[in-house]
């Protein structure tokens, strides 16, 4: 029994590392920007009378996380003026794009829905942009912050990340509710629009907090870079303009995915990305119509803050910390099936939520559940995405895998509307089909399972 306790004990110890704290704000950083382009913009455009068709379709704008990967060799060689030698690269980056999201939500302020609903719509893509950009560099600088060398410190990370990814998005969203509600009650017209004030200055003491967050010195992997394309100018065999643009695409953009390919094969390779992909469209449907759902059972704004949001947020980060546990002792694969058939069941709770009417218990019941599910798989995923990458190529096959992932998500869950509209607004039959969606990656797992290259112990 003892041996029993002292086992888990150094397990937790990985999780009471200062920079695990880093890590924990990092996420947080990625999260919140969902928050606006997700629950506050879906609710903002439902009390202006827009259909849930528009709404769904709005979120098109998330289908510029699946493509991030194309521009993510960029952000790992151009370094900003002043700012990434005043804070460092990664740093630099990041309050760049911060920058444009505080912007955004200053001109979000005075624009009104109904009457400029394009415009919305674009200021809102230059969010999803800045955002997708930044979590490009903050998966880097998340990674940098653990050595290669120290597995469990990175599966924890994994964890924290998830964790305050959730924090961002559950707390914002808390944030965001509760202030949109009270300035509804005090008589504030365009109590969204004074809401959006409220969030730019929680982007503001983000950016504080960053400051804290150690950034590693970027000479040695400049010097890397140069050294690649060096190999690559030799080959080609001339020194001129052409061959070093050549040399610095192929070493920038080709690389990776030659590497990704060469290492797992080319069937397994397509095994993955299938999978990667398939994951979380599920999720994905859910969640994008799921404030349209609440809505429309009855539940306020307040009540959504409630239990969607804080008490959501609690349950997500416990048993994220626990995913992160069971991932390490059971192993990453395993954690990826059983998540999957957690996010199946929990789906089907929705359904007895929608056919017995509004039930504070229900709902409490589900959200619990629903974000229970959806801590082990995203926890699970992070691992796995991250076991896969070749530390070559870091930055650069993360983004492509997560932004595949993202693509399911957000591409086809971009018609999660019009499939709510198409079943005549039966919320059950909707919530049964998105618990199906996730067997097909399930499938892809199950047939590669034993031929993945893993660096897990």
């Amino acid at each position: 029994m003892m041996k029993k306790e002292e086992k888990i004990s150094n397990l937790f110890k990985y999780y009471f590392d200062i920079r695990m704290l880093r890590i924990l704000h990092l996420g947080a950083i990625s999260g919140f920007p969902w928050v606006l382009i997700g629950s506050s913009l879906s609710l903002w455009l439902k009390e202006e009378g827009l259909s849930r068709s528009t709404i769904g379709w709005a979120g098109l704008i998330f289908g510029v996380y699946a493509f991030n990967y194309l521009w993510a060799p960029l952000i790992d060689r151009i370094q900003i003026p002043y700012l990434t030698k005043k804070i460092g690269h990664r740093r630099g980056w990041i309050v760049l794009m911060q920058l444009l999201i505080l912007i955004s939500l200053i001109l979000w302020s005075f624009i009104n829905p109904s009457e400029n609903l394009a415009l919305l719509i674009s200021i809102g893509l230059v969010i999803a942009i800045a955002s997708s950009t930044q979590d490009i560099t903050v998966d880097a600088l998340r990674i940098e912050q653990v050595e290669e060398y120290e597995t469990k410190s990175m599966a924890a990370g994994a964890a924290m990340a998830v964790v305050g990814w959730w924090t961002g998005y559950k707390l914002g969203g808390v944030v965001a509710l509760f202030t949109a509600e009270y300035f509804e009650k005090i008589g504030v017209n365009n109590y969204w629009q004074a809401t959006f004030i409220v969030m730019s200055v929680v982007v503001i003491l983000m950016n504080i907090a960053l400051m804290f967050v150690h950034e590693n010195s970027f000479t040695e992997r400049v010097l890397c870079q140069k050294k690649t394309d060096e190999i690559i100018k030799n080959k080609l065999g001339n020194n001129n303009f052409l061959t070093n643009i050549l040399s610095w695409l192929s070493g920038t953009i080709g690389g990776p995915v030659i590497s990704f390919f060469k290492k797992n094969g080319f069937s397994i390779a397509i095994g993955i990305l299938g999978f990667v992909f398939l994951f979380k469209i599920g999720e994905a449907f859910l969640g994008r119509m799921s404030i349209v759902f609440y809505k429309e059972l009855g539940f306020s704004k307040s009540d959504i803050a409630i239990y969607s949001k804080t008490l959501g947020w609690i349950t997500t980060v416990v048993f994220t910390l626990l995913g992160g546990l069971f991932a390490i002792r059971s192993g990453t694969v395993k954690t990826m099936f059983i998540a999957g058939g957690l996010m199946a069941i929990t789906n089907l709770m929705f359904t007895l939520l929608a056919w017995s009417g509004k039930s504070e218990l229900l709902f409490a019941t589900a959200v619990i559940l629903d974000d229970i599910a959806a801590a082990f798989a995203t926890v699970a995923f992070v691992a796995f995405i991250s076991l896969l990458v070749d530390r070559t190529y870091t930055a650069t096959q993360y983004a492509l895998l997560a932004s595949i992932g993202t693509a399911g998500r957000t591409l086809l869950a971009s018609s999660s509307g019009s499939l709510v509209d198409w079943l005549n607004g039966d919320w059950g039959i909707f919530f049964i089909l998105t618990a199906l969606m996730v067997v097909p990656s399930l499938i892809c797992l199950w047939f590669i399972r034993k031929k993945l290259k893993l660096s897990e112990k």
